[in-house]
């Protein structure tokens, strides 16, 4: 009588799952569509026209950070340049990448170098709000910064001017979920 139950109660289940699947192929199952958008793409894939522009979006909005942003895409960290923050984020330029040796960056953006880029790239981000003011605090202090790489940077002031990571910052920027800081050096930690 047991065994009867367990068969009727096994061919039950398989009928009910069976109409609900061909109910759901019929129907285009919208919910499977949101379920491939989502694994395909992290928060960098939302797209938001709204909202003040993010790290990246401004990154690539100009031409002297192609090599950055390339980078960024290369390494597959783009989720985290545009996370709600807030952030401060070094951003080499173009001549930054240019004063590497020779082949530095072709050999870097490789798929079997993509940790090692990824290492060097979130080491130019600091999980916390660096405006230039807080810097120059900072500087005063004789502090460092701890970076995403889990590596810290050590902040100067030299004449007047601050230094993250003996590097010159240029020009500020605020961004939605941050600031970038703009530097004409990659940060390169000392694993």
């Amino acid at each position: 009588m047991k065994s009867r139950i367990l068969i009727i109660a096994v061919l039950l289940t398989f009928s009910f799952t069976s109409c609900k699947k061909e109910a759901q192929q019929s129907e285009g199952s919208s919910s499977e569509k949101v379920i491939e958008t989502k694994e395909q793409k992290g928060q960098s894939g939302v797209e938001d026209n709204e909202s003040d522009a993010n790290a990246l979006q401004v990154a690539k909005s100009i031409e002297d950070f192609s090599t950055l942003v390339a980078a960024i895409e290369a390494a597959g960290v783009e989720d985290a340049v545009v996370n709600a923050g807030p952030l401060t984020i070094f951003a080499p330029l173009n001549s930054a990448f240019a004063k590497l040796p020779e082949g530095t960056v072709e050999n870097l953006v490789k798929p079997e170098n993509k940790a090692t880029l990824s290492f060097i790239l979130v080491n130019h981000v600091a999980p916390a709000n660096y405006p230039i003011k807080q810097l120059k605090k900072e500087a005063k202090k004789g502090r460092k910064l701890y970076m995403a790489s889990g590596k810290y940077l050590v902040v100067e002031n030299k004449d007047g001017e601050i230094y993250v990571g003996g590097t010159k910052i240029l020009k500020t920027v605020q961004v939605s979920n941050g600031w970038i800081h703009v530097i004409d050096d990659v940060l390169v930690p000392a694993e």
